[in-house]
């Protein structure tokens, strides 16, 4: 028995199984070829084509799923109510602080609540009011007097 001889039923089982996977390797992937081989098995009850047709029309409906898939499904990027959890240094731009070591030869450092911070700018004494302007490497911070 070859692949085309079960006709549009192997086409629904095998969407119905992709989509199953799924929920057992999810990434939103799976979803979208098995909604392809569900659409292609239904076109199959309406139209019967030979294997290639099939195969040829099963490809290009996969093509367009998963891209229509990751425009609107995908695309859905949120930052959420923590919007710098893991980049605390981008929270800091825009802000003044004092520095607690005076900047020379372009390096410094400033205190931040209970930390320090390495910046590099023009050389100012300690003590000095710095706005940050930047990140470098999510540790250095980029300032400018203020």
């Amino acid at each position: 028995m070859t692949f085309d001889a079960l006709g549009p039923w192997t086409w629904l089982i095998l969407g119905i199984l992709l989509c199953a996977a799924e929920t057992f390797a999810p990434g939103m992937f799976l979803l979208w070829i098995g909604l392809a081989a569900l659409a292609t098995g239904l076109l199959l009850f309406i139209a019967p084509l030979t294997l290639a047709w099939t195969l040829m029309v099963f490809g290009l409906l996969t093509i367009v799923s998963v891209l229509l898939g990751r425009r609107f499904y995908g695309s859905r990027e949120t930052d959420g109510d923590r919007p710098f959890l893991n980049r605390r240094a981008d929270a800091l731009i825009g802000s003044t602080f004092t520095l607690e070591e005076a900047i020379k030869d372009g390096a410094g450092r400033i205190r931040v609540h209970d930390s320090v911070w390495r910046v590099k700018g023009p050389d100012l004494p300690a003590g000095a009011r710095v706005t940050v302007t930047g990140v470098e490497d999510s540790v250095l911070l980029t300032i400018k007097p203020a």
